[in-house]
C-alpha cells in the first residue's frame, strides 16, 4: 500500500484545498468520509493547536484499534478568525461561534454588526491555522500559518467558506471570498501552513514529492 494522508475533516471545501496544495506529494489525500470514519472529538483546548492534536490523536487511537496504521500519515487542522477590535475573538470558538448549525451568513452578518462603527484602521484581523500531523508510530508534528487582513464593510464573493466573504485583503483589493482557488491556495494561512507541513515531512523521511518530468 502507498502512502496515505488521511485529513480528519469532513469538510469538502476544505478537503478540495488539502488535495490541491498536496498535489505534488506520493501520498493519496483521504476525508474522513472516505475511509469511513467519523469524528466525535470535543474541541475544547484553549489554542489551535490543542484542538488540531485533540482531532489527530483521536482518529490515530481508532486506526491503532483497527491495525490500519500503516504508511499512514493522519492530520488535522484547527483555524479560526481572530478580530483585533474583540480581542482575537471568535478565535479557537470560529466554528462554534453562534453555534455550530447557525449559517454563516448568520454568522458573517452578526460580526459585521459588530463592527459597523469600527474605523477601517481598527478592522485588523487574521485567519490562523495549525496543522498536527501524526505518523504510524505516534511520532507528532506541527506548524502554523497566518493569513492577515481587515474585517469588509459587507460581506462579497461566492467562493470559498465560513468567513471568506467578510475577510479583505488590501493586498489584492478582494475578500476571501472572491478569490479564485488557485489564488487563495497561494496565499491562505491553510495553504501556508500545509505547504510548511509538508516541508517538514519531506525532511523526515516521511513524505516523497513527485519528481518533475
Amino acid at each position: 500500500m502507498g502512502m496515505r494522508i488521511i485529513f480528519a475533516t469532513g469538510n469538502a471545501g476544505k478537503v478540495r484545498e488539502i488535495k490541491q496544495i498536496l498535489k505534488d506529494a506520493e501520498a493519496e489525500v483521504y476525508s474522513l468520509k472516505d475511509v469511513g470514519l467519523t469524528s466525535e472529538a470535543e474541541e475544547n483546548g484553549e489554542t489551535f493547536g490543542d484542538n488540531a492534536y485533540i482531532k489527530v490523536k483521536e482518529i490515530f487511537d481508532k486506526l491503532k484499534a483497527k491495525d490500519e496504521l500503516e504508511n499512514t500519515v493522519i492530520m488535522a487542522d484547527d483555524s479560526g478568525l481572530c478580530i483585533d477590535f474583540l480581542n482575537g475573538a471568535p478565535g479557537v470558538h470560529s466554528a462554534r461561534f453562534m453555534g455550530h448549525d447557525t449559517d454563516y451568513v448568520i454568522k458573517n452578518a452578526a460580526i459585521l454588526d459588530l463592527m459597523k462603527d469600527v474605523p477601517d484602521e481598527k478592522r485588523g484581523a487574521s485567519f490562523i491555522c495549525h496543522i498536527c500531523a501524526m505518523t504510524e508510530d505516534g511520532t507528532r508534528y506541527d506548524a502554523e500559518g497566518e493569513m492577515p487582513g481587515y474585517i469588509a464593510r459587507e460581506p462579497k464573493g461566492r467562493q470559498g467558506f465560513g468567513y471568506d466573504p467578510i475577510f479583505y485583503l488590501p493586498e489584492l483589493g478582494k475578500t476571501s471570498g472572491e478569490l479564485t482557488e488557485e489564488e487563495k491556495n497561494a496565499i491562505s494561512h491553510r495553504g501556508k501552513v500545509l505547504r510548511k507541513m509538508k516541508g517538514i515531512l519531506e525532511q523526515e523521511g516521511i513524505l516523497r514529492l513527485k519528481q518533475s518530468r
